[in-house]
């Protein structure tokens, strides 16, 4: 029998009030329990005959599915401030207060351009003294030189990014809306073509500014790439509506083929092969059919894409945005390599498959066979090393042969980055460098054997521009110029290894206080990897002293890269020896040596009395 409920001390029960019926039309029951309520609001308690389920009530009903309303029509404007309201109205600090932290990039940015400034002066001083013929088409046709690969890079990154780009969750909210995609893409497109165009002609400036054109060619110089790099970014969003990028391909393998013919061509007359006479102040006339040019692919282009842009398919927009973001994430670390492996994993996607080869050898000739097998299926990873091999001949062209050495190699380490891919992954992934049965400087020697050959090829056959092919009097004698060469070309290979098997940042350490917030102390040398090494080993040749102080230090930095003296493995060894030696008993320092310390002696166990007056307790039977 169940017990019943006693009301609370000091309460009386009420009779509820008489319910009005409900018409039998539209019977609803609640399926909560709602208690009714007296006149003045208090609660009233049920009768015990009564269940809170038998009390009808009245719920609102709806008469309608959602996916028979008729949708309001949606502002592309007003959607748009909304976007910006989510993103910027609940920023945490103002514009002053960002550039009130920001000091340290406003002072680098001072320093930056001085040094830049001087930089400019002195070429302008050095170009005025420039008299010879090699020199003069040095001047007229390095600029091209320039033009053409910016055009390239630009018509490059427009292929790979888009360059219209969307977030995945813009692709997966916003994109899908019944709305005009057109009208919310505008902005983005119209931002990228000023941005391109301004880096493009604050570069093209520069260039101009540093072969010694005067102030109304380096505004030609400008307004020719700003204007070209923005016609061609306008060509690849128009091609983006369409979905295609064979026409960015060829654009840029053109301005690249260029560039390579014009810079052959100072490299030729530089050593002599053949004579080109030009004047000794440039004409810039025909930049100005450069701008005309890109003007009218910008116009044109523009129009077509912007008249498009709502037929873009958003996995192509999502795409881009993806490859941004994981872009963004590498550069936060400084992590070039990082960046590249993002680059590469998108160019595999879209080859799609590979034909797979089978090894060969045994041992570490098994990883250099594979190396070559790689170089073999990517031959493109060569092309900026075959490129790097004028840059030594375009740089004595401009009279400044002492600062080769150093330039070439900053070259190369960029061009041999791509071909220590594995060793890379080796030194970052401990676990598969410890399956294969080799120590750690035998692989990376495997790793490094087909570059190492590629430098000995690239120094065989930059010896002459270092010796002085064309010049009135030679630089130095035949095999100083052979060893200048080889020093250039091991200064580059072990950057670029410096760069690959540097240890990322560590994000478990403690943080830097910096102007830009807390930082890993890792974080900073990231940007200067590579770099140091080529400036320890071409330093004493730009200092004029003597080649065997540079091969001493590129053998040591040599040893140093190659794993036999490694750092974390030394003290990884340690810590083992140190608990193998706990287990033992045996101690550490000079103790082992000497026999380790003497066993302590036994410890007699005391016994300890009952107190006085204490019987033990009989045991039970």
């Amino acid at each position: 029998m169940a017990k019943k409920k006693r009301a609370p001390q000091g309460y009386k029960a009420q009779p509820a009030p008489p319910v009005p019926p409900v018409p039998p039309t539209e019977p609803v029951l609640a399926t909560d329990p709602v208690p009714p309520s007296g006149p003045a609001g208090d609660v009233q308690l049920l009768p015990d005959n009564q269940e809170p389920q038998d009390i009808p009530v009245d719920v609102p009903k709806w008469e309608h599915s959602l996916i028979d309303v008729e949708p309001e029509p949606v502002y592309e404007t007003d959607l748009t401030r909304l976007i910006r309201d989510w993103r910027h109205g609940r920023a945490t600090k103002t514009l002053r207060q960002v550039l009130a932290d920001g000091y340290v990039a406003v002072f680098a940015t001072v320093v930056i351009v001085a040094m830049l400034g001087g930089a400019v002066y002195r070429a302008q001083a050095d170009a005025a003294g420039c008299t010879t013929n090699a020199c003069t088409v040095g001047r007229s046709l390095l600029p091209w030189v320039a033009m053409g690969a910016t055009f390239a890079m630009t018509a490059m990154a427009a292929r790979i990014f888009g360059p219209v780009v969307a977030s995945a969750a813009e692709g997966f909210w916003l994109m899908d809306a019944p709305i005009r995609r057109g009208r919310l893409l505008w902005k983005r497109l119209t931002g990228v073509l000023i941005a391109v165009a301004l880096v493009a002609a604050a570069l093209g400036g520069l260039l101009a500014a540093l072969t010694g054109y005067g102030l109304d060619d380096i505004w030609r110089w400008a307004i020719a790439m700003g204007v070209g790099a923005a016609g061609l970014t306008a060509l690849a969003a128009a091609g983006q509506t369409w979905g295609k990028t064979w026409l960015t391909s060829i654009v840029q393998w053109l301005c690249g083929l260029a560039a390579v013919a014009v810079l052959f061509i100072i490299v030729s007359v530089a050593a002599g092969w053949f004579g080109l006479a030009m004047p000794a102040i440039p004409d810039t006339g025909s930049v100005v059919w450069v701008s005309v040019a890109g003007g009218v692919l910008l116009a044109a282009s523009a129009g077509v894409a912007f008249s498009r842009l709502g037929m873009i398919h958003r996995a192509r927009l999502v795409s881009g945005g993806s490859l941004v973001s994981g872009m963004q994430g590498a550069a936060f670390a400084m992590d070039f390599g990082l960046m590249r492996d993002i680059l590469v994993e998108r160019d595999s996607v879209r080859r799609g498959q590979v034909r797979p080869r089978r090894g060969g050898g045994k041992g570490t000739r098994a990883l250099v066979w594979r190396e070559v097998q790689r170089l073999y299926r990517y031959p493109k990873r060569v092309l900026l090393i075959v490129v790097s091999i004028v840059v030594p001949y375009a740089v004595s062209a401009l009279g400044l042969h002492q600062f080769s050495p150093f330039i070439s190699a900053l070259v190369l380490v960029i061009g041999f980055v791509p071909l220590l891919g594995s060793m890379r992954v080796m030194t970052r992934t401990k676990g598969l460098a410890r399956t294969f049965p080799l120590s750690n400087p035998q692989i990376r020697q495997a790793m490094a054997t087909v570059p190492a050959g590629i430098a000995v090829i690239w120094a065989l056959a930059t010896t002459a521009a270092y010796w002085g092919i064309g010049a009135a009097t030679h630089y130095a004698s035949l095999p100083q110029a052979f060893i200048t060469a080889a020093l250039t070309a091991a200064a580059g290979l072990l950057g670029a290894i410096r760069w690959v098997s540097a240890k990322s940042a560590n994000y478990n350490m403690p943080m830097m206080q910096t102007g830009f917030g807390a930082m890993p102390p890792g974080l900073m040398f990231n940007l200067v990897r590579g770099l140091d090494v080529v400036l320890i080993i071409t330093g004493p040749l730009l200092l004029g002293w003597a080649w065997y102080l540079s091969a001493a230090i590129a053998v040591i930095v040599a040893i140093a890269l190659s794993g036999f003296y490694s750092m974390d493995e030394m003290q990884a060894a340690q810590e083992e020896m140190q608990k193998e030696k706990a287990k033992s008993g045996g101690g550490g320092g000079l103790g082992g040596l000497l026999g380790g310390p003497k066993p302590a002696a036994p410890v007699a166990k005391q016994k300890i009395a009952p107190p006085r007056g204490y019987r033990t307790p009989p045991l039970p039977k």
